[in-house]
C-alpha cells in the first residue's frame, strides 16, 4: 500500500514505520536540480516523488515539481543520527526518487542515500526526445 507521510492516521498504527522513525531520528537534506543541454538550461515542471519501502508499505515522503530554476530545495528526510566516533563509517538511509517529465516522456528512478546533517544534490539531466529522420538515398 502507498501511504503519504501526511496521512498520519494511517501511519500511527504502522509498527514498521514507527520503528523506522525511532531508528532514524536525524535529518538529511535533499535538493533536486533538473537541467537539459549539459546543465545549460533549467527544466521547469519535472515531477519528483521521494519514497521508501518500509515493511509492507511504500511511504511517500515528498511530492513536488521543479521551479523556474529547475530546483526543488530543502526536502528534509529522516536519517540515522551522526556517529560520535569519527572512525566509524556514517550510517545512512536510502530513498527512491522518481522523476518524470511529460513533455519528453522522461521517467527515471534514482536511489538516494542520506546521512544526518548532510545535504545531497540529485542532478537530473533531461535529454530532449528527438525524432530523427534518416535519409537513405542522398541526392535523389
Amino acid at each position: 500500500m502507498i501511504i503519504k507521510v501526511t496521512e498520519t492516521e494511517k501511519l500511527k498504527n504502522d509498527q514498521s514505520y514507527q520503528t523506522f522513525l525511532n531508528e532514524n531520528t536525524g535529518e538529511g537534506n535533499l535538493k533536486v536540480r533538473a537541467t537539459s543541454a549539459s546543465e545549460a538550461f533549467p527544466v521547469v515542471g519535472v515531477s519528483v516523488v521521494v519514497s521508501k519501502n518500509i515493511g509492507e508499505n511504500t511511504i511517500v515522503f515528498f511530492e513536488g515539481t521543479t521551479d523556474e530554476s529547475g530546483m526543488i530545495n530543502d526536502i528534509k528526510l529522516p536519517t540515522p543520527t551522526k556517529n560520535s566516533n569519527d572512525l566509524e563509517a556514517p550510517k545512512f538511509a536510502t530513498y527512491e526518487l522518481k522523476a518524470t517529465y511529460k513533455l519528453d516522456n522522461f521517467d527515471k528512478t534514482y536511489n538516494i542515500s542520506l546521512c544526518c546533517g548532510v545535504s545531497v544534490v540529485q542532478y537530473i539531466n533531461i535529454t530532449p526526445a528527438v525524432d530523427a529522420e534518416m535519409r537513405i538515398n542522398y541526392g535523389s
